[in-house]
């Protein structure tokens, strides 16, 4: 059983950024990530063409909870706050990912705009100046046309496969550093993309596009690399698809329902219905306990609970709509970015009476 240990909610100075930029539906402009022991945490977020990062404390363990397992946030400490300088874009960023690099101090940040001029550069989180590989790449149709929501996503295996899904132009461009591999061309415009996880998992992509989850291997040519198409709700739209260490992939959209599919069998092993009071545009398996799933809805809720029993374990809400929504790469610290400049930052951790048995 998961509990939430802290929830907390930090405000983004107004001197640091004062209007953030709307963006598109998805909430995927930020990217968090803990620190060291676990004393802060680091939120990178972008508005228009810039990334800005904020180090927040994580010290502090108190929790507050209201009716129906509502969880009250906490102020929290800004430890430090300022701008990334290694994301040189012309147009409104639309994706920002983190992933681990080599070794403890090491991440990899890669943000992608409105045309698909995708941006990836290694940090170093222990000395702020320091000489680290950056790469850039620009777009396939170098960024002629209509700007629309982008999104990308790292190879859990091969850390240097990156893929880049453009909506308007309906393709997902497959990349090793700056040299293109592939290109993918789907039915409907994609709105969430991510690499499978498990066996092989470094050359699977998983795509939601309109009412259908695609999968991809785009080391195959028949049907273009498309291996499997499942149908979703009929007359809506997918917006999310988030995958398990285990393989299992789960979607959700416009229904404000949560399918979690099989993929040795490619059929539904649950349908957790009414799991957001609108629609569903960000999910993440726990990395605690899989049999959890992260559901966040449009407006401004995000609720944790059991797919399989259809069951709330709790929830928390922020004070305007969503403009971005992250969970760590291997910890269940969840974050999302409110428009009105507020972070608000879950600590999420196993039930030790449930462990034990109590």
């Amino acid at each position: 059983m998961l509990s939430a240990r802290s929830l907390r909610k930090a405000s983004v100075p107004p001197s640091l950024l004062s209007d953030p930029s709307p963006g598109c539906l998805q909430p995927t402009r930020l990217a968090v990530h803990v620190n060291g022991d676990g004393g802060s945490c680091s939120a990178y977020f972008a508005s228009g063409c810039r990334v800005y990062k904020l180090e927040i404390s994580m010290e502090e363990e108190m929790l507050s909870r209201g009716k129906e397992s509502l969880l009250i946030p906490i102020s929290a400490q800004v430890i430090s706050s300022s701008v990334v300088d290694r994301c040189p874009h012309r147009s409104e960023i639309q994706s920002v990912v983190l992933a681990e690099g080599e070794g403890d101090s090491c991440l990899i940040l890669g943000t992608v705009d409105a045309y698909g001029h995708l941006i990836v550069s290694r940090l170093d989180t222990v000395a702020e100046d320091i000489d680290r590989a950056s790469y850039s790449v620009p777009p396939r149709d170098s960024g002629v046309g209509e700007g629309s929501w982008a999104g990308l996503c790292f190879s859990p295996t091969h850390q240097s496969t990156v893929a880049v899904a453009r909506e308007l132009c309906k393709s997902i461009d497959i990349y090793d550093q700056d040299i293109h591999i592939r290109s993918l061309r789907t039915l409907w415009c994609p709105s969430s993309v991510r690499f499978a996880q498990g066996s092989e998992s470094s050359s699977i992509l998983t795509i939601t596009e309109g009412p259908q989850l695609s999968i991809w291997d785009f080391r195959m040519h028949n049907n273009g690399g498309c291996v499997q198409r499942i149908s979703g709700p009929t007359g809506g739209i997918l917006y999310s698809v988030c995958t398990s260490p285990s393989g299992l992939i789960a979607v959700g959209g416009t229904d404000r329902a949560v399918t979690v599919y099989d993929p040795r069998r490619w059929s539904a092993l649950s349908r957790w219905v009414g799991c957001s009071k609108y629609e569903i545009t960000g999910l993440s398996f726990s990395s605690v306990d899989q049999s959890f799933i992260y559901v966040q809805g449009v407006d401004y809720e995000i609720t944790c609970g059991r797919w399989r029993e259809s069951k709330r374990a709790f929830s928390f809400r922020g004070d305007s709509n969503w403009l971005g929504f992250s969970k760590c790469a291997n910890t269940d610290v969840v974050a999302g970015w409110c428009e009105s400049g507020s972070i608000f930052v879950a600590d999420v951790r196993q039930d030790l009476l449930s462990v034990i048995g109590v």
